[in-house]
């Protein structure tokens, strides 16, 4: 191995395995969100964990305190529980949606203002969007592997649950599921993933992982298996481009990845109208 390759490896090879490592379960919960058409839940999330980080901060903890991580995810726990109430069984005169987007709108106002008042708080909000994947440890890595398989284990074991509340609410509520219970469930393990990985690699590459391949799936398949073998590999394409990006062009290695994504996404949708119109010709 020449030398450039072993200093380029010694750089990023932690920052590539998180980025191979966790995108399968963010693509499957973007599966989700993309079926039920509430696509800003997770920029939700994700800000309302920022906002718990940015009370923490105004509470004179560190980022990396381990409290932090706790208020963090004690709060958007509360914006899961929110989420899960406002769901109706019957078409409300509000679509969730608009809620959602209420909160996120909210919950970042509230990040600005709780960081005028921390030292530092243009830097820490800087921070909070773009994060610091470049750095992640294997310490680091660890720890949240442990919790993304102890998550991914649950929602394989409720899959069935899971999707049947996603796809056809009306049928579970008919069958007499507990549908405000199963979303609390769904929403509160969604929250600890996003504070995991808002952590490392901020908001914005957390709803580019979320929702980006997930959407590449839904373009190219009908099977949910295929849907979440797609979107991981766009997930692990757009890592290696941003990756490569960043080291190459010294550019921040997450928004080089958002910005990978978002041209694969271009290129999927190119690809996914041509077939449909190959498709229409042949019919």
């Amino acid at each position: 191995m020449s030398t450039d390759w072993q200093v380029v490896w010694e750089v990023m090879k932690w920052p590539f395995v998180a980025c191979l490592l966790f995108p399968p379960l963010l693509v499957y919960l973007g599966l989700h969100v993309v079926k039920r058409e509430v696509i800003f839940v997770d920029l939700a999330l994700a800000q309302v964990a920022t906002l718990g980080t940015c009370v923490a901060l105004l509470l004179g903890y560190h980022f990396d305190d381990r409290m932090t991580f706790w208020i963090s995810l004690a709060v958007t726990f509360l914006g899961a529980g929110f989420f899960s109430w406002s769901r109706s069984s019957r078409k409300a005169a509000v679509p969730q949606e608009a809620i959602i987007g209420i909160t996120f709108v909210v919950a970042a106002a509230a990040v600005i203002l709780l960081l005028s008042r921390v030292a530092g708080g243009k830097e820490e909000l800087e921070h909070l969007l773009t994060g610091d994947i470049l750095n992640v440890t294997k310490g680091e890595i660890g720890q949240r592997l442990l919790v993304f398989a102890a998550l991914g284990g649950f929602y394989s074991i409720f899959h069935k649950r899971f999707v049947l509340i996603s796809s056809d609410p009306e049928r579970a509520f008919a069958d007499g599921v507990r549908v405000g219970l199963w979303d609390f469930l769904f929403y509160a393990a969604f929250a600890l993933v996003v504070v995991s990985f808002v952590r490392l690699g901020g908001v914005l590459l957390t709803f580019s992982y979320l929702i980006v391949p997930a959407v590449c799936g839904t373009m190219l398949a009908s099977e949910w298996m295929n849907k979440l073998a797609i979107g991981w590999g766009i997930a692990a394409a757009a890592s290696l481009l941003g990756l490569w990006a960043s080291y190459r062009m010294d550019l921040p290695t997450g928004a080089a990845i958002v910005v990978a994504s978002g041209l694969l996404l271009a290129v999927v949708g190119i690809v996914s109208a041509a077939r449909g119109r190959r498709m229409s010709s042949i019919a």
